[in-house]
């Protein structure tokens, strides 16, 4: 099958495309990406005023299947995700049961190949059962299709099991993605200070991030393996990765997009849907963790995508799991936050969305750019469009979002991965 993609705004990070092009699309792949190509084809997408770019990547989400079927599925998570422009995730591993085993990261894997939506890179956790008492066979899952490790939702508490678990994944190429949080002083329901007290609520110290991030560090820099620090949140993280980096540590990292749109304030507003762990922080982090996107210290933009029915999050605060849904709110909030303030231009948004997510998974073979030769993974959005986005309209199975009500800008039309057309809206 041929598909032509007319007159869009083409913007590729890798080939420094930031101009109206066409792209012919044959079977899976894309075959040119030119000016006014003339060709028969079996479908012809019209693109004028719509911005063309490679598929985004999450490389942290969580989709609750096997075991929290009731908060989110494969299938309705997938769906989920390419309603967002979302051509390849990476579902995190704390399901039930968890992927620490083949049999289990196969039903996964399998399980994403029948629903036939998006590319469907899981994790397989880092220590069994993510108890942190004994390390999985990395070498095993791996080959079994795991595209990373974490024990995500769970730190890795001891430090000696953490660094052979680094080592052991930088053997094999690939990366231990690590949950941050010092557990002894952790404990609260939102960030610490004047909101918390107001609401009566224990205050989660950022302490908790930091102290583990400058472990994950120390472990990188000492063993010169790479390390990945997942879901950044604080002025503090964000420095000291960029002077680990200067110093030409292997560290990299990764935020969402709740972190650089919202503050801590944002819960006296949105209650539980704008609780989450790490918590939202306050003003001088938001604006650290932009300057880390601008500058090139955290290194791609996540979801960390985490559905919770509504009966689990209408409880009070305290009690209240962290997470919120973020497939179909990233973009918007991408160019709202970052974009249109001038803070990054697309091209650089395709950097952190798609590019470098691309090479952190070592598939940039084949995905991350719209070039000839790659995959046909795009993501077709309307940059203007306004709306008001509504739980109506969430396409999750859960509702868990503090972008209900908000109006949003930024819509896409289209989503394409593996060359066909899995998502119009």
């Amino acid at each position: 099958m041929k598909l032509l993609l007319k007159n869009g705004h083409v913007i590729d990070y890798k080939n420094q495309l930031n101009d109206i092009y066409d792209i012919l699309i044959e079977d899976n792949k894309i075959l040119k990406v030119e000016k006014n190509i003339s060709e028969t084809v079996d479908k012809e997408i019209d693109c004028t005023n719509l911005n063309i770019i490679p598929g985004m990547i999450d490389v942290h989400c969580h989709l609750r299947e096997p075991g929290g079927e009731h908060k989110e599925t494969i299938e309705t998570g997938s769906k989920s995700a390419v309603a967002g422009g979302f051509t390849t995730i990476c579902p995190m591993p704390n399901t039930k049961p968890t992927p620490d085993n083949v049999e289990t990261l196969t039903y996964i894997i399998n399980e994403a190949k029948r629903v036939n939506l998006c590319n469907v890179l899981p994790y397989a956790s880092v220590s069994k059962g993510e108890k942190g008492e004994e390390l999985v066979n990395f070498e095993e899952l791996k080959k079994a299709g795991a595209i990373a490790f974490s024990d995500d939702g769970m730190p890795v508490v001891n430090s000696r099991m953490m660094r052979q678990a680094m080592i052991e994944a930088d053997k094999l190429g690939t990366f231990v993605a690590s949950h941050c949080e010092e557990k002894s002083v952790s404990a609260g329901a939102i960030n610490a200070g004047p909101v918390a007290d107001q609401l009566g609520v224990q205050g989660v110290l950022p302490e908790a991030e930091e102290i583990m991030a400058a472990r994950e560090i120390v472990i990188s820099e000492t063993n010169g393996v790479r390390g990945h620090i997942c879901h950044i949140s604080t002025k503090t993280s964000k420095d000291m990765i960029r002077d680990a980096k200067k110093r030409g540590v292997k560290i990299t990292c990764e935020t969402c997009p709740h972190y650089f749109t919202f503050t801590v304030d944002e819960v006296l507003k949105s209650g539980t849907n704008a609780k989450m762990n790490p918590p939202l922080r306050e003003e001088k982090d938001k604006q650290a963790i932009i300057e880390g996107l601008k500058e090139g210290t955290i290194d791609c933009i996540i979801t960390d995508h985490a559905p919770h029915a509504e009966s689990e999050k209408n409880v009070e605060l305290s009690k209240a799991p962290n997470g919120i849904i973020g497939f179909e709110t990233a973009l918007p909030a991408e160019i709202m936050n970052l974009v249109d303030p001038g803070y990054i231009d697309y091209l650089n948004l395709v950097r952190l969305t798609s590019y470098t997510p691309s090479k952190l998974l070592h598939i940039d073979n084949e995905r991350g750019a719209i070039e000839a030769g790659k995959m046909a993974d795009i993501t077709i959005f309307d940059p203007n469009e306004e709306y008001v986005y509504t739980k109506e309209m969430i396409v999750s199975k859960s509702k868990n979002s503090p972008f209900i009500g908000k109006t949003l800008k930024g819509k896409v039309k289209y989503t394409i991965v593996n060359g066909s057309v899995v998502y119009e809206g």
